[in-house]
């Protein structure tokens, strides 16, 4: 295997099945590679094996536009890189973890993404230090409208009357503040 600056070559496959320049890439324990572009960050499964094989069945493939990437975390003792997407609201965040032995840049290009990916976000404390946070999101490019996300501290039920009232009015303020 050939390494370059990004990381480890990236299989013919691979390129194939994501849109875009591959910016960073690896591959995760499982066979998986995960793959970062300017708009979208890739998992992609691996290839068909035999004689038989003629198409990549995409079916565990993902691709999710980097303002739909709440969050990711390293856990540099487990070599084990945590992805959470946004959900809709009231919903549990989806989470994906990946084995990796080497995560190359990619790691550097998931915090790129994602930070510039946050137009504006605002913290609402409900009680003693509980509470949300109301997120607008944009693609890192600047294209596309604002998407909005909340997130919820393990305490908050998004269903309480007063936990709905405060999260529409912090997110008509927060709307408010780009101008929307």
């Amino acid at each position: 295997m050939r390494l370059s600056r990004r990381g480890p070559e990236v299989p013919a496959h691979v390129r194939a099945a994501v849109s875009g320049r591959v910016l960073a890439a690896a591959q995760a324990g499982d066979g998986r590679w995960l793959a970062g572009t300017r708009d979208v960050f890739h998992v992609v499964g691996e290839p068909p094996v035999g004689e038989d094989a003629v198409a990549v069945d995409a079916a565990d493939d993902v691709a999710w536009p980097w303002e739909q990437v709440q969050r990711a975390d390293w856990d540099t003792d487990a070599s084990t890189l945590r992805v959470e997407r946004v959900a809709d609201y009231g919903q549990p965040m989806t989470l994906s973890s990946f084995v990796l032995d080497d995560p190359g840049l990619l790691l550097e290009l998931i915090r790129e993404r994602v930070t510039a990916s946050v137009v504006v976000e605002r913290r609402v404390n409900l009680a003693r230090r509980r509470g949300f946070s109301v997120i607008g999101r944009r693609a890192p490019s600047g294209g596309g409208g604002v998407t909005w996300a909340y997130q919820f501290d393990p305490e908050v039920d998004p269903e309480d009357p007063a936990v709905t009232s405060a999260a529409e009015a912090a997110l008509r303020e927060a709307r408010e503040s780009l101008g929307l």
